[in-house]
């Protein structure tokens, strides 16, 4: 299970993913994909 460090630090990525993607519809389309995957990734871990 992840704290609350390793959360921030996912966060704080994804956003400068979001700033450098520069209204790149396709690298915003993964960046999205990814954090829809990862959701249901942790969705299933604390359904287990």
């Amino acid at each position: 299970m992840k704290n609350n460090m390793d959360e921030t630090s996912e966060g704080l990525n994804q956003i400068f993913e979001i700033i450098n993607a520069k209204g790149d519809e396709g690298e915003l389309k993964e960046i999205v994909e990814k954090e829809r995957t990862s959701t249901n990734k942790k969705q299933a871990d604390i359904s287990e």
